[in-house]
């Protein structure tokens, strides 16, 4: 299967490499479903090649892998050679079933629908919440620079916490720069609650999941959701 965000184009050739059909689907439930029962028609379905697994091609990859299908990712083809050679959806396609064919594709792809996906998906959050805030903090302190000599004296020499904290309690209505430094101190103080938060929840899965990875020496919860998001959900022999 050559898989995109909308469509996914299905190929289906026998154990000697023949090439029954290609047919393109939408991209939903009811669509990975009309996918399986047309490669049904043409014969009994023995493993899947699918492309992007961990992207445009999970849930057709779970959908399979629920139906009792083996699942095989595929690495998709180079973009710009494909682009070359001028080739379609449909010739990756059956490019996808014959790796999985003549055993060049034998990987099974990441699960994601456990505890390590979780881990995945609070992380991508979390790393978007500490950038952020990152952002806002540069701001914040480079707006100070540039501020009236009054308010930017006011604050002088307040550690972060109690900048924050004096920036939050500024009149908005009082100049633009005072809603600025109002508006970006709530924003790091949310970016901060967010990111207390996210820690926690990460600490508790992983503690939960695989607690003695967070024994060794110099491996914290983010550290170990990295390694376990690597791994995946299936990662036991």
């Amino acid at each position: 299967m050559d898989t995109h965000k909308d469509v996914h184009v299905a190929a289906v050739v026998t154990v000697l490499g023949a090439l029954l059909g290609t047919q393109d689907f939408p991209a939903t439930a009811k669509g990975y479903g009309e996918l399986l029962s047309w490669a049904s028609r043409l014969g009994t379905v023995q493993r899947a090649g699918v492309e992007g697994t961990g992207s445009y091609g999970a849930g057709l990859a779970r959908h399979l892998a629920a139906e009792g299908i083996e699942v095989i990712e595929v690495n998709r083809p180079d973009r710009a050679a494909r682009r070359r050679s001028g080739k379609s959806d449909a010739v990756d396609a059956e490019a996808a079933a014959r790796a999985v064919l003549g055993g060049r594709a034998t990987s099974a792809p990441k699960s994601r629908n456990g505890p390590v996906e979780d881990l995945r998906v609070l992380k991508v959050v979390k790393d978007s919440a500490v950038r952020n805030r990152t952002q806002a903090i540069n701001q914040l302190k480079a707006l100070l620079v540039s501020a009236p000599s009054q308010l930017r004296e006011s604050l002088a020499g307040l550690s972060n916490p109690r900048l924050f904290t004096a920036c939050a309690g500024l009149d908005p209505q009082a100049s633009a720069v005072h809603q600025a430094l109002h508006l970006l101190a709530h924003r790091i103080k949310q970016l901060s609650a967010e990111t207390t938060t996210l820690t926690r929840r990460i600490a508790s899965i992983t503690q939960a999941h695989n607690p003695q990875l967070l024994e060794l020496t110099g491996v914290g919860p983010d550290s170990a959701a990295i390694l376990l998001t690597a791994a995946g959900d299936n990662h036991e022999p």
